[in-house]
């Protein structure tokens, strides 16, 4: 009874396992996406700025932008890796922050 159980714990880990990448790979491929990359790099920033919209929402990226101050490196870097910021736009508001 013992390894019938254990059997069934591994599928349903293997199971839940394939559902999330199943899930982060769909949630990836919209248009707009945002990779998965980029959301771990800005998943600290996410919950702590911005976790009451959905990610990927249009009201995310506009979250996003409004606390770029805030950001850290790690999640800068990789939006701007993305295309989801110029490093124009990051110049922009580190010299604005300088004055």
């Amino acid at each position: 009874m013992l390894k019938l159980s254990g059997i069934f714990r591994l599928r349903s880990c293997a199971s839940i396992a394939a559902g999330l990448v199943a899930i982060a790979i769909v949630s990836t491929t919209g248009a707009n996406a945002v990779s998965l990359h980029a959301k771990l790099a800005c998943s600290r920033d996410y919950y702590a700025f911005c976790s009451q919209y959905s990610s990927n929402s249009p009201e995310v990226r506009q979250c996003m932008k409004a606390v770029g101050e805030k950001l850290s490196a790690r999640c800068i870097n990789a939006l701007v890796e993305e295309g989801e910021v110029s490093p124009t736009e990051v110049a922009r508001r580190a010299a604005q922050l300088r004055q």
